[in-house]
């Protein structure tokens, strides 16, 4: 078994590594964007700066400005490149079970006791983590290839209440599409289906006319 050639913290640090990132050089970019939700469509312009902060302008809606702006810097976070030791240096792993579809489970102590991930064709293809006083669930399930690591494609999330259990809110599907500008991978789509009372919730977020600044 895998356990016996290689240890979890190993596997994970390869799949960690093996995540697509922006290197230092990243000079941040400008786009045109386009955001629909049901009957409502609205434009503006965005821009992500060389330090990763999200500025949205030509939008009234303070609602729609809110949610592009949240956008833009998950996205930019999930690009910083942070070594593994900064990330992970204080935590422990150790592993837990094997999946029919392979995924092999990676259980944390330390300062990340109770989270868990799973780990699949060198992809962390499960994460299952508390943040900010929830407990968020992420399922990947197809990834895009850069050739400089991988970006999930297709993935969803749940949270819920880390002392109940409980589920806070509806699942939320999301697919990803991503264009090489320049040396560097750029977010052009992001659709997310969220479940509701009223039935399933639709948000589009496009960007076109990608722009690298300096």
């Amino acid at each position: 078994m895998v356990g016996t050639q290689v240890s979890a913290r190993e596997l994970f640090r390869a799949a960690y590594e093996n995540r697509y990132t922006w290197d230092s050089n990243f000079p941040g970019y400008t786009a045109d964007v386009l955001f629909t939700h049901g009957d409502q469509t609205v434009t503006g312009r965005a821009k992500v700066t060389a330090d990763l902060k999200a500025e949205v302008s030509g939008i009234e809606d303070e609602a729609v400005k809110k949610a592009i702006h949240s956008q833009l810097w998950e996205v930019a976070i999930h690009r910083v490149r942070r070594s593994f030791e900064d990330t992970h240096g204080a935590n422990t792993f150790r592993y837990g079970e094997t999946l029919a579809d392979g995924s092999v489970e990676i259980l944390m102590g330390g300062k990340a006791e109770g989270d868990r991930y799973q780990v699949r064709n060198n992809e962390v293809s499960m994460v299952h983590r508390h943040i900010h006083g929830v407990v968020v669930t992420i399922h990947t399930f197809s990834s895009h290839d850069t050739g400089e690591g991988y970006l999930s494609h297709r993935y969803d999330s749940v949270y819920h209440d880390p002392k109940t259990g409980e589920q806070k809110g509806g699942r939320s599907d999301f697919e990803d599409l991503y264009e090489k500008i320049g040396n560097y991978m750029i977010l052009t789509e992001r659709k997310i289906f969220t479940e509701t009372d009223d039935g399933l919730d639709e948000q589009i977020f496009q960007f076109s006319n990608i722009q690298l600044l300096g």
